[in-house]
């Protein structure tokens, strides 16, 4: 049995305001996580089952690489609970391949999977290459549509090419309201702390290693102090550790947890 401090790591702490926190695992399916933070008897299918005891909240990366089927969504809706919260992320072909240009008939596919499990989202990570550069006509037309068509959904861009880090590219993601993703990593992915939107959303990749090593007490514990003032100001803020090999992204989530009086 894994050593848990919490029964759940989506919160919606409130600081006197609008404010909510919550904080996730990027993804539940880590054969590793077997004797970890899974009994070594649990079969996969449960995993997700047993990781909604837990965690509250996940990233579902699968769709940046390939579509589920939508009867594949439905099915993960009925292993969880009904206030349990999935942020996708979008499709590999519209973001690394097309590279946003045109826009709808890849955004329609996705959509098409995931409306019918709407009600359970968070906000949809759109996760840019580092070949792809900010351009004002690009990001206009797409946020634009994003807006005309999806208005019901929340998205946050994590963006991996530095002339994203700017004026102009803050200021069109605030008129959007779009959420800028803070990519911490030991990297270099483009790193900023601009507030574009209601929702933060935090990705913690490893100070070291990429997707496998662990954070200190004190690094956490000064992003601990960050999210309770941004939810004091109420935002509401989304924390996901992609740090995932060997399970230090439960201990990581769960140190979090505790920092912040969970």
């Amino acid at each position: 049995m894994p050593s848990l401090w919490g029964t759940g790591a989506v919160f919606s702490i409130e600081y006197g305001m609008q404010g909510g926190i919550y904080i996730g695992i990027s993804g539940w399916s880590y054969y590793d996580w077997k004797g970890i933070f899974y009994p070594g008897d649990l079969k996969s299918a449960d995993w997700l089952t047993y990781y909604s005891k837990y965690f509250h909240i996940t990233e579902i990366n699968s769709s940046f690489y390939h579509l589920p089927r939508e009867k594949t969504v439905l099915g993960w809706k009925d292993k969880v609970p009904p206030k349990f919260l999935f942020c996708p992320k979008m499709s590999k072909y519209l973001t690394h391949v097309t590279k946003l240009k045109d826009p709808e008939e890849p955004l329609a596919r996705f959509f098409e999977v995931f409306d019918v499990v709407r009600k359970q989202l968070g906000p949809v990570l759109i996760q840019l290459p580092p070949s792809l550069k900010y351009e004002e006509s690009l990001a206009t037309n797409f946020f634009e549509i994003l807006k005309r068509d999806y208005s019901n959904y929340s998205f946050a861009v994590e963006a991996r090419h530095n002339s994203w880090i700017g004026n102009e590219a803050f200021a069109l993601m605030k008129k959007y309201k779009v959420g800028w993703v803070i990519s911490q990593s030991g990297v270099g992915f483009p790193y900023s702390e601009q507030v574009t939107a209601k929702n933060i959303y935090i990705r913690f990749h490893g100070p070291g290693k990429l997707y496998a090593s662990s954070y200190s007490e004190e690094m956490l514990q000064e992003y601990a102090d960050k999210i309770a003032n941004w939810c004091n100001t109420g935002h509401s803020i989304w924390v996901f550790f992609n740090n995932c090999y060997n399970g230090v992204a439960i201990d990581n989530a769960n140190t979090l947890k505790k920092m912040l009086g969970l």
